[in-house]
């Protein structure tokens, strides 16, 4: 190889990765086998209506998790109520992208909860029953979400299929908690 041939750099990869599309978008059977690693990339797409921010990155390629992209997904998911950030867990991370992919859609989620300090934690609890005392939000291990195009129920079946974590459906309040902890499910 001579010095005139062309290099990729990361960012023009990531250029032509997000200009391709996914061809196998996976279906319910085999969502466990995505959050493992079967496909080449992995992305994630939200919306803030509390900051008005917006989010859309690749942040895994061939099995190789990015570190710009997870510290993008880290500023998004703040606290914005102290504008503190912390390292959110790949796993849900994970958990939310592959729930998104079995639903076959391209609207962003609208991200109404990520990480919450012990202190904002404490305000929604009085505020709220729903609220647990040990959430796992302040570990940056959860998020709350919702989408237009998708129902609460959709949403809810298609994080639960991923059999990877904890799944709460809140119909009345129209979005779905999702969370890298023990595998479980409630809600109506």
């Amino acid at each position: 190889m001579n010095n005139s041939s062309t290099s990729m750099t990361r960012r023009t990869l990531l250029g032509a990765f997000a200009a391709t599309t996914v061809a196998a978008a996976p279906t319910f059977s085999n969502a466990a086998g995505f959050l493992r690693g079967g496909g080449d990339i992995r992305r994630v797409a939200m919306y803030s209506g509390r900051t008005g921010e917006t989010l859309n990155t690749i942040y895994w390629i061939e099995g190789k998790y990015i570190k710009e992209a997870l510290k993008e997904i880290n500023h998004f998911m703040r606290d914005w109520r102290i504008d503190k950030s912390i390292t959110i867990d790949t796993r849900t991370v994970d958990i939310m992208a592959a729930a998104h992919a079995l639903m076959d859609v391209n609207e962003p989620y609208t991200m109404l909860s990520g990480y919450r300090s012990p202190q904002t934690n404490a305000m929604l609890r009085s505020r709220s029953r729903g609220v647990a005392k040990n959430s796992l939000h302040m570990k940056g291990q959860a998020a709350d979400l919702r989408l237009k195009n998708r129902s609460v129920g959709q949403m809810f079946r298609a994080a639960k299929a991923c059999n990877a974590g904890g799944v709460g459906k809140y119909s009345g309040s129209n979005f779905v908690h999702m969370d890298c902890g023990v595998v479980r499910s409630w809600g109506s």
